[in-house]
């Protein structure tokens, strides 16, 4: 079974918003720090946002704060990126990571132990 499966990207206009989902199968996920990366087309891999097991710590990256959210809710297994104002420069495959071993919330690629699979965001101008 797979881990990770994520869901909600798609295309919208630049300020528009889209809401992701990634939601697992295991019940021990409300242990897991959880967070979300993303590719650009011809560029890295780069970090989004994180949020700490117990929902009360979060972490941004610096081109998204004050536009995106990050929140799960642990009765369903569930971490929520909400993306506001959305821009072109947004559009990238969007991955959402776990660690499992709760080593740190300020997730680094280095630490995950599961990845989902991607969802395309693409924003238009």
């Amino acid at each position: 079974q797979v881990p990770l499966v994520e869901s909600g990207g798609g295309l919208v206009q630049a300020g528009g918003s889209l809401r992701l989902s990634c939601s697992a199968s295991e019940r021990t996920f409300r242990y897991w720090n959880m967070g979300w990366f993303r590719r650009a087309p011809g560029k890295e891999r780069e970090f989004v946002a994180s949020i700490k097991w117990s929902g009360d710590t979060t972490y941004y990256a610096d081109s998204v704060k004050g536009r995106f959210a990050i929140s799960r809710d642990n009765a369903v297994n569930t971490v929520y990126l909400q993306m506001n104002g959305l821009m072109p420069e947004d559009t990238a495959v969007y991955y959402c990571a776990a660690d499992i071993a709760g080593r740190r919330p300020d997730i680094t690629p280095d630490i995950v132990d599961y990845w989902g699979q991607g969802t395309q965001v693409t924003v238009s101008s």
